[in-house]
């Protein structure tokens, strides 16, 4: 495995992650490196920067979760702002890039907007983050104060909430109380790997309407 790192570029083989002492000055400029690219994924905390080069099943499961969140608010006709790519900073503190974030409850003050304020708007809602690779825990959403964070490992799905400074683990999420989400993911993820996604997603939007 090798990693080619500077200023001008980035080059990471897929599934890779590293970590390196840095600034937020030396967080900025790679990240801006990437132009108008989102891989690497590139966060900052307590003076540390994370490169992770992710792999194909990290969009798929992303792209698959993000369409689960819409079908379920569909559903039910609720409006709501999604983002990705997205990179969320707090200057001099920290940056993070969710695969996807869900304004629900606010999705008035996103709605439109071509930047967001992390120090003055409102967080996201929701955010979702799929951990193939250990890159990413819950608590890196605090600072910014996301409300619940959903994290996809290999065990399942994992709801996380915030209480107070913290986050603690969930059987249901507050958007969808009435759900098993759990069970209902392990559900469209295996009839997506036997019919291909669009089948899957089809299959669950009939059952929600139904």
């Amino acid at each position: 495995m090798y990693a080619v790192i500077s200023r001008e570029k980035i080059h990471l083989p897929p599934g890779s992650v590293v970590r390196m002492p840095g600034t937020w000055q030396d967080y900025c400029a790679l990240r801006d490196s990437r132009g108008d690219g989102s891989i690497p994924r590139i966060k900052f905390r307590n003076g540390e920067i994370l490169l992770m080069s992710p792999l194909p099943r990290h969009g798929r499961e992303a792209h698959l979760l993000a369409r689960v969140v819409e079908i379920l608010l569909d559903s039910e006709e609720r409006n709501y702002e999604a983002f990705t790519p997205i990179t969320m900073d707090i200057p001099e503190s920290g940056g993070i890039e969710p695969d996807y974030c869900f304004y629900i409850d606010h999705w008035q003050a996103a709605a439109g907007k071509d930047r967001i304020n992390w120090q003055t708007d409102p967080p996201p809602d929701l955010v979702i983050e799929i951990d193939v690779t250990t890159y990413t825990a819950a608590e890196d959403y605090a600072p910014y104060g996301v409300p619940e964070v959903w994290l996809f490992k290999k065990s399942g799905l994992k709801i996380y909430a915030l209480q107070a400074e913290s986050y603690e683990l969930q059987s249901h999420s507050r958007y969808f109380p009435a759900i098993d989400l759990p069970a209902l993911l392990t559900q469209v993820l295996e009839a997506a790997a036997t019919q291909g996604t669009g089948a899957a997603l089809r299959s669950l939007r009939q059952q929600m309407v139904g």
